[in-house]
């Protein structure tokens, strides 16, 4: 009887010690992952008294999107997102050059939903939807409180199908604006040489995966036809793909830095340029609209003095996002780097002054910026032109002075 208890007692006293060694493993794999077990354990327990407590049988997969979403959203952060699967759709689409909506970029600056830029061509622009525009109601609902993704998943949709904007032009002007939404196809580069001269003109609408190659097309195509100089317009490029950018600037500035990008722990990567001498006389248009990836080219361009910046002060968005691909085709696009000009510039929350300062008038009737960016080129040219004949004359003149006093 006593070996039968005995024997009882043996077996209890194991399976508490391999529950405590179980549980005790859990706590710790926990404490390793998260740095915080008791944070865990009660995330677990919510989900645990949710699945079984709450009056209606709850979808797993709606919980586990809005736990990803809230995990996301604490971060206080308007470029960092869980994607669900229309999202991550919807972003793939993006970077391939082609979606569902009214084409503009939407971003949040100072807590408000602004237009970062009306794209090219599209529905938003013919609407009137300007850079800087705020948006105060989506189809009826204000879009305060609201998260950035929520907004942008608001105003796409399907083909055909119309959108009702309140917009504020940042003056305390409000409009309303009903758009029908479109097929968006972004074409990424564009160019031609301008009327009369030998400048070549070539705008960047989006860093998209085609722009690099179908900059390089359209530059090759420039030279061949006479390029002297050259007229990059960023103005309304909402940004995209870093390293594309990256690929364009190494076409327009000397061989050193381009960007450096510093993640939290303080590593650095800097791209850079091989380009041996700059080609061509320089000038690049930007405004309110230019951000991100562009911006990266203007600074680069600003800070290696390879050309002038023209127009106004761009958006300043100087961080990185990673997009993450998560399982059942979803994802998370987080804010991984900050990034940094050439001369070690931050342009988060400030953006980029141009060298000179363009303003277009609320009406304009035709193209001052673009305009004032052409005639620094003549001032360029007609000072190169007043430069060669100086060397030419002086030349001359020490080449007379030695036949006739030196000569022997």
């Amino acid at each position: 009887m006593f070996k039968k208890r005995f024997s009882m007692m043996t077996v209890l006293v194991a399976c508490l010690c391999a529950i405590v060694v179980t549980l005790g493993a859990i706590f710790y794999s926990m404490e390793r992952i998260t740095g915080d077990a008791l944070g865990s354990l009660k995330f677990l327990k919510t989900l645990v008294l949710v699945r079984e407590k709450f009056v209606e049988q709850p979808s797993d997969g709606k919980l586990f999107d809005g736990a990803a979403t809230g995990l996301v959203k604490a971060l206080d952060d308007p470029y960092s997102v869980y994607l669900d699967q229309q999202s991550f759709k919807d972003i793939s689409n993006v970077t391939e050059g082609f979606f569902g909506g009214i084409g503009v970029v939407v971003g949040k600056k100072e807590n408000n939903f602004v237009v970062v830029a009306p794209l090219e061509g599209t529905p938003g622009e013919k609407a009137g939807i300007k850079a800087g525009d705020k948006i105060v109601q989506v189809d009826g609902k204000k879009t305060a409180g609201m998260q950035l993704e929520d907004v942008v998943g608001m105003i796409r949709g399907t083909q055909g199908t119309e959108v009702e904007l309140v917009l504020d032009d940042n003056k305390g002007n409000e409009r309303t604006v009903r758009v029908v939404r479109g097929d968006i196809k972004i074409k990424s580069v564009a160019g031609e040489m301008l009327p009369d001269s030998r400048i070549g003109y070539i705008r960047i609408a989006i860093f998209n995966e085609n722009t690099s190659g179908e900059f390089a097309k359209k530059y090759q195509e420039l030279e061949e036809q006479g390029m002297q100089a050259l007229l990059l317009d960023l103005r309304q490029n909402p940004g995209g793909i870093l390293g594309e950018s990256v690929r364009v600037a190494q076409y327009l500035v000397p061989k050193g830095p381009i960007v450096s990008v510093i993640d939290r722990e303080g590593r650095k990567y800097t791209e850079e340029s091989y380009l041996e001498q700059v080609k061509y006389p320089l000038a690049v248009l930007v405004d309110h609209g230019s951000a991100s990836a562009s911006e990266i080219v203007a600074g680069a361009v600003q800070d290696t003095k390879s050309g002038k910046l023209f127009g106004t002060r761009t958006f300043g968005k100087g961080s990185v996002q990673t997009v993450y691909r998560l399982p059942q085709n979803t994802g998370l696009k987080l804010t991984t780097a900050k990034y940094y000009t050439p001369s070690g510039r931050s342009i988060n929350g400030t953006g980029i002054t141009p060298d000179e300062v363009v303003e277009l008038p609320e009406q304009p009737t035709k193209d001052i910026q673009l305009e004032t960016a052409e005639n620094y080129y003549v001032i360029c040219r007609n000072n190169n032109l007043r430069t060669n004949a100086f060397k030419h004359w002086f030349f001359c003149f020490c080449y007379i002075f030695m036949i006739k006093y030196l000569s022997i």
